[in-house]
């Protein structure tokens, strides 16, 4: 058996995790059978051109998987054949939120049995996702990642230059150091500035307009700017609260509200005061979910669609059609502005 036209010396996956797929492909062809002694470590690596020691890890990698037994002095065995070589994807986030499950269910739901679909959560801290890179690598064929940071000046390109350019796939934001890279993004000044103008006559009606944006948190700054350039080009009079408080909220004035826990500590306050959203007060959260077309008759919201984030990613690996794809944007108008 000839394994050399189907070995790729200069490609960036380990050359260790090509062997492993090529004896899984074999075995899933019927090449190999239960029960059967596979070449040896040796001759395996007389036929790649590959140090023993890649061929070995290969092989241990199959053995601790379950595929492959071994017999002292005598080889390597197969072990099983029912195998169902599904993708591994890794996706890294953030943070957990409604929004990221949301892509989550989505990618996986979409990647159906083909695959299957392992969360990683960093914090926001380069250096844990420099660790998940670090202990992962060799674990998944993808690697789905939501690019949030604490740090912006952070190495952010050398860590995920880590890993092998065809298995990595950013979504929800768009690198400006990371430009080769196929990506499903949003574009946060912009979306803004056009999800708002849909509801400018209902903003309109409002004396003011109010960016509840907390400071420490770390959402996109772009937002804020997307935020103040809508004000400006609407001439409205408009204020930035980065600690939403029972002062801030104000009769006849609306709220684009960025944090979930803001949106309840504002219905709170309004309720105390008994005044109804969409006439006393107007209300447009960020990022819709189910919750929000029930909450008090429904909530205004401007959102990227996150399942079509999650369709989008599972497409591309599907297909292996790799692209810079724009995620849609939206305003759904309820009773809230």
């Amino acid at each position: 058996m000839s394994y050399n036209l189907r070995i790729n010396h200069n490609s960036s996956i380990p050359k260790y995790k090509q062997v492993v797929n090529l004896i899984l492909s074999d075995i899933e062809a019927g090449i190999f059978k239960k029960g059967q002694r596979i070449p040896s470590i040796n001759e395996i690596s007389e036929e790649l051109l590959l140090s023993r020691d890649t061929v070995e890890k290969a092989y241990v990698y199959l053995k601790e998987s379950g595929v492959l037994s071994s017999v002292r002095g005598k080889g390597y065995y197969v072990n099983q054949i029912n195998i169902h070589n599904k993708i591994k994807i890794a996706l890294i986030i953030n943070k957990l939120s409604n929004y990221k499950r949301r892509i989550y269910y989505s990618l996986a739901e979409n990647m159906g049995s083909k695959a299957s679909v392992d969360v990683f959560i960093y914090n926001y801290d380069i250096e844990q996702l420099d660790e998940i890179i670090n202990n992962q690598l060799i674990n998944y064929d993808y690697f789905v990642i939501l690019p949030h940071f604490n740090n912006e000046k952070g190495d952010v390109e050398s860590v995920i230059r880590k890993i092998p350019k065809e298995k990595v796939l950013l979504v929800d934001r768009n690198l400006d150091t990371l430009k080769d890279y196929p990506v499903v993004y949003q574009e946060y000044e912009k979306d803004i500035q056009t999800a708002l103008e849909q509801g400018i006559e209902l903003i309109k009606k409002y004396s003011k307009i109010n960016l509840v944006f907390p400071i420490n948190e770390y959402y996109s700054r772009n937002i804020l700017r997307g935020f103040q350039i809508f004000c400006q080009i609407n001439n409205l009079q408009f204020s930035i609260i980065d600690q939403l408080g029972e002062a801030d909220v104000k009769k006849n004035e609306a709220y684009v509200l960025i944090s979930d826990d803001d949106l309840y500590r504002f219905i709170k306050i309004s309720k105390s005061k008994k005044w109804k959203l969409g006439e006393d007060v107007g209300v447009v959260a960020y990022n819709d979910n189910p919750v929000k077309e029930l909450l008090e008759d429904g909530i205004t919201t401007i959102s990227t669609n996150h399942n079509e984030i999650g369709r989008r990613a599972a497409e591309m690996i599907l297909t292996q059609n790799f692209q810079r794809v724009k995620s849609p944007f939206e305003f759904v108008k309820r009773n809230s502005l």
